[in-house]
């Protein structure tokens, strides 16, 4: 049920970023969530879309450096302690969280969607399994 998040590898200059969503946006790949996080001389955009696996094709046939991650996008309660609540669950599970961002879809006013990056996603979904958590797939993208 993971989603593939794409992690592009930037030259810390300007233009660097635009360059690549130039790219993605000629060949019509819609970025459905983005981070980016820097270091002096280099940065990581990470990229969830609808079809990660031309997306990253794409960026590396136009030379830049992407790579493939499982990740999880779960949709949670867009109301005060949602995240939180959310947490809870993770920590109950014995799941760690390496990192995580959110991101908005659609029109819909009652819940938000997080991707979370953990040690090992499959273990994760297992111990998440059952937990009232809707975890989406790549193909639920599409309908955000």
């Amino acid at each position: 049920m993971s989603v593939m998040q794409i992690s592009v590898f930037l030259e810390n200059k300007p233009g660097t970023l635009k360059k690549m969503t130039s790219v993605l946006a000629a060949n019509k790949i819609d970025m459905r969530a983005t981070s980016l996080a820097e270091t002096k001389d280099f940065g990581i955009a990470r990229l969830v879309v609808d079809d990660a696996l031309a997306a990253v094709n794409t960026l590396k046939e136009n030379n830049f450096v992407a790579s493939l991650t499982p990740v999880l996008a779960i949709e949670i309660p867009d109301e005060t302690g949602g995240l939180d609540n959310l947490l809870t669950v993770f920590d109950e599970a014995n799941v760690n969280i390496e990192y995580m961002y959110a991101f908005s879809g659609g029109c819909a006013k009652d819940h938000a969607y997080m991707i979370f990056r953990v040690s090992d996603t499959k273990n994760a979904e297992a111990k998440l399994a059952g937990k009232h958590i809707k975890i989406l797939a790549q193909e639920d993208l599409a309908q955000i």
